[in-house]
């Protein structure tokens, strides 16, 4: 008790707590995204529930992951080696890591997954006849609400394990871990909703949302593979694209906008 009091009267611990709070929020976008896309799929009144038990999902394996840190660090130490020769760059360094660790395994996994997934959402949008993929919107046998659980629940482990380890590197003291991991969901179910209503109110939207999620999957890829993609080159791309995006909605609406006037002057 008195070691949380001292945590509470310390500036540092506060600062590390905003710091960490920022981050996991940064790291939850890539989550966030993944399931506003996925809830859009299902019918209207199940999108909800979905959304609230996905992020909920996401905060209780967070803080589960938070209760074995110990396990959680001990994912990083590799278990086997493929024994391949690799190029080596300049300073003589292999440019691939393939000693692979549980923690490589589960990125690559999930990196797999996203591109998977991305690749077949985009194949659905592009391609106007309907399908009988039950990842398919438009097919008689829509995405359940059981089955849309499962895959954000698949994702969740894969942003959790990258979250928890941004943690463990960031502070020392669990409740600072824990408060940051809370804060930072909370925001996000806050966030979840709004998001999901705004790609489904603009389809363009869910064009480079998909395209995000297949630029993330690469990424976790490359990182299974030991390639450190610096994350601020990410989401500066993101940002970027979604300022375009942004124009070109305002450009539409506006647009719309002039439409209706005219039609009232005729």
């Amino acid at each position: 008790m008195a070691d949380l009091a001292a945590l509470v009267a310390s500036p540092e611990a506060w600062a590390a707590l905003l710091a960490l709070i920022v981050m996991e929020v940064v790291l939850g976008v890539d989550n966030l995204v993944f399931v506003a896309i996925l809830s859009n799929k299902l019918p209207p009144s199940d999108r909800g529930r979905a959304r609230r038990l996905g992020v909920g999902l996401a905060l209780l394996l967070r803080l589960a992951l938070l209760s074995g840190i110990a396990f959680i660090v001990g994912l990083t130490k590799p278990v086997f080696t493929v024994p391949f020769a690799t190029p080596l760059d300049a300073a003589g360094r292999p440019v691939v890591d393939l000693a692979f660790s549980w923690r490589d395994l589960i990125l690559l996994a999930g990196g797999l997954f996203l591109v998977w997934k991305a690749t077949t959402e985009i194949h659905h949008a592009v391609d106007p006849a309907p399908s009988d993929d039950l990842l398919d919107k438009r097919a008689a046998g829509s995405l359940g609400f059981a089955a849309a659980i499962v895959q954000i629940l698949a994702l969740d482990v894969v942003f959790s394990i990258d979250s928890i380890l941004t943690a463990v590197g960031m502070t020392e003291h669990l409740p600072i871990m824990m408060a940051a991991v809370v804060i930072a969901v909370g925001l996000m179910l806050v966030a979840a909703g709004p998001l999901a209503r705004f790609i489904h109110d603009n389809p363009t939207v869910v064009m480079l949302a998909l395209g995000f999620l297949l630029l993330i999957g690469a990424t976790l890829i490359a990182e299974a593979f030991g390639v450190h993609v610096p994350k601020g080159y990410i989401y500066a791309a993101m940002a970027f694209s979604g300022a375009v995006e942004g124009l070109n909605i305002a450009a539409r609406r506006k647009a719309a906008r002039r439409r209706e006037r005219d039609q009232r002057k005729l």
